[in-house]
């Protein structure tokens, strides 16, 4: 009981934007003096439905995007932290990186309840917020370089928009 207020305290304490929520299993790696993490401001939600995941990939083109249990086997990073979207609020994961160094982030918003993306209905963003269009993303879209503390990154979500691809959703 003592360990989750002095977690929720510190967590309390992060200085992230006004009214942002930190969020994730690894939300105590991004209380001030702890790291390396990265703290992903999520912008540009097209709802408030379904969950948030974001996953870390070695900094690769060659393992970008790999299935999660053949980087595990080899011994390679990959973490997953997933979240309920929530009501209301700026929404910030967290997620512990195993040390300094270059990473590839994704961000998806799992808006239809299944465990596999889905074109037509969920989003994506990367950390170079460049529009995704068509084609598969490179990793260099999704590079974030990971220093002692907590970098914090802006990640703005992208959807199916029409025979151009994916892109932000426009207000």
């Amino acid at each position: 009981m003592i360990r989750a207020c002095v977690a929720l305290a510190a967590i309390a304490a992060f200085a992230g934007p006004a009214g942002a929520q930190l969020l994730g299993s690894d939300a105590a790696a991004c209380r001030p003096g702890e790291g390396p993490a990265i703290a992903v401001e999520v912008t540009g939600l097209k709802d408030r439905i379904g969950e948030l995941k974001l996953e870390l990939y070695p900094g690769d083109e060659a393992d970008f995007l790999k299935d999660d249990r053949v980087l595990i086997a080899a011994g390679k990073t990959f973490r997953r932290v997933v979240v309920p979207t929530p009501a209301k609020g700026v929404p910030m994961l967290c997620i512990r990186v195993p040390r300094l160094g270059r990473y590839a982030l994704l961000l998806t918003h799992n808006r239809d309840g299944k465990n596999k993306f889905s074109f037509w209905t969920d989003g994506a963003g990367f950390a170079s917020n460049l529009k995704l269009g068509r084609s598969r993303p490179k990793v260099e879209q999704a590079l974030v370089e990971v220093g002692a503390g907590v970098t914090t990154v802006r990640i703005t979500v992208q959807y199916l928009r029409g025979l151009g691809g994916f892109g932000p959703v426009t207000p």
